[in-house]
């Protein structure tokens, strides 16, 4: 039998024909991450909204399995997802949920693509590196984190490296209850996505969103991404990692929905 995926189902308050939205959460977290602000934004303007929780995460099946879960696995959600949709989606996928979404797209079609914050397609190492120097006990806080052992120094930390110098520490108490553990496998393949060879891309629009002040993936990464599918690039002045929860995040839905409307619509 199939793993059982958890979905968040939100109606446009007023359909206006758009494609459906869904929406694809990055590593360590699940779809809830959208449902604090994104999912009612677009709602509002008209679309039919859709977030999974990819297996193993949330409140989908597979947690006991989440080790043995790659990045083709979690792309087969999608595919799952898409599948019981009326009509192709724009597809939204953040951090690692945007190569989530550019594996779906090897195989499948959708609409068109928003990649927010993603990982670089040099893979994980140089941005680990980056984040160690700025934040030499990150991994051990983040470990605590993801065990739900949280100290004042692990809030401290991570809201310094999910988050912009704008967040409150309210802003970062939200994500708190979403941090959960991420698939080894999956990490494994993200760290190793520079020894993986090109693969064919659809011709649909693209857009690639970064924050400026981003400490995971530098925002001057950001056009490795979009050149390989001659994306369109938007980068959020003080934003952070967390885009669809930083302060600055009315602005970069604001910047989706106008992309959507002038390109895709």
């Amino acid at each position: 039998m199939p793993r059982q995926l958890n979905i968040l189902d939100r109606p446009a308050h007023e359909d206006r024909g758009y494609p459906p939205l869904l929406f694809v959460h990055g590593g360590y977290t699940h779809s809830g991450c959208w449902d604090v602000n994104f999912l009612a934004f677009f709602q509002e303007r008209g679309y039919n909204c859709f977030a999974v929780d990819l297996s193993g995460h949330g409140e989908s099946d597979g947690f006991d399995e989440l080790n043995s879960f790659g990045l083709d696995d979690y792309a087969s959600d999608v595919r799952r997802i898409v599948a019981s949709l009326d009509s192709e989606p724009v597809l939204i996928g953040h951090s690692m949920g945007a190569l989530v979404v550019q594996r779906y797209l090897e195989k499948s079609p959708a609409k068109a693509v928003v990649m927010m914050a993603p990982v670089p397609p040099t893979g994980l190492a140089a941005s680990g590196i980056q984040l160690a120097l700025r934040l030499p006990d990150y991994v051990f806080e983040a470990t605590r984190a993801v065990r739900g052992e949280y100290t004042e120094n692990t809030m401290r930390v991570m809201r310094q490296a999910y988050f912009s110098p704008d967040a409150s520490e309210e802003d970062a108490a939200v994500f708190q209850p979403m941090v959960q553990e991420e698939s080894q496998r999956a990490l494994t393949e993200m760290m190793a996505l520079a020894m993986r060879l090109p693969v064919p891309r659809p011709r649909i629009p693209a857009l690639v969103i970064g924050g400026q002040l981003d400490a995971l993936f530098a925002a001057n990464r950001l056009h490795h991404t979009a050149a390989g599918w001659n994306a369109d690039t938007c980068v959020i002045p003080r934003a952070g990692h967390m885009l669809m929860l930083d302060p600055q995040w009315p602005t970069v839905a604001a910047k989706i929905d106008h992309w959507i409307s002038t390109r895709v619509n």
